[in-house]
């Protein structure tokens, strides 16, 4: 029986050529790869691979959230395209929004490109869960959720994912512990649990 809270985990393709089979759909695989070594609870994914369409991309979402999904990372469909509608998608279905994880996105990504800019990623809350649009491409995934390093390891410019679990904390989700040498995350003193806690 593991001490850490078991979490469930929905993770969101959206590509019009990817779902259709034209081009292998590289986003699952990484956004399944960096949860598995940034956290240590045990993960239970919900994978979803989705076209370009704003109601399907919607419906999704409220689908994951209400089936018990803490988190809900998607990736693809926010750029100024024509079809990039996740934002739009995302924002439809929202409680709350957050705009803090779009900012560093941007931020972390314009360390790389001046064009981060036209990027349109969007976090929010609902009921229960953190929704949160990454970027389209693998190595950009995990630069925004993990941050920038120097060569020794030092964190430059931090990751959203930094502050995803206290976050989830917040709106009443599950504990979430990161691998600090992935991920370190920040709570206050008084949100940290205590080993003695389970």
């Amino acid at each position: 029986m593991s001490i850490h809270d078991p979490v469930k985990i929905g993770i969101v393709s959206v590509s019009d050529r990817a779902s259709t089979g034209v081009y292998e759909d590289k986003g699952l695989p990484a956004l399944q790869d960096w949860l598995t070594r940034a956290l240590k609870n045990p993960i239970t994914f919900d994978a979803r691979l989705i076209p370009d369409e704003q109601a399907v991309i919607s419906q999704t979402l409220i689908e994951l959230v209400d089936a018990g999904c803490a988190l809900v990372l998607t990736t693809g469909g926010t750029g100024p395209a024509r079809r990039d509608v996740t934002p739009e998608a995302t924002l439809a279905v929202a409680h709350k929004q957050m705009p803090g994880f779009g900012e560093q996105m941007r931020q972390i990504s314009l360390q790389f490109v001046p064009t981060a800019i036209l990027s349109r990623q969007v976090a929010v809350i609902r009921d229960q869960a953190l929704i949160i649009n990454l970027p389209g491409q693998p190595k950009s995934i995990a630069e925004t959720l993990e941050g920038l390093k120097d060569a020794e390891g030092q964190t430059l410019v931090p990751g959203i994912f930094a502050a995803v679990p206290y976050c989830v904390d917040l709106i009443g989700g599950p504990y979430l512990e990161a691998d600090d040498a992935v991920c370190q995350v920040f709570r206050p003193k008084n949100a940290i649990r205590s080993p003695a806690q389970g």
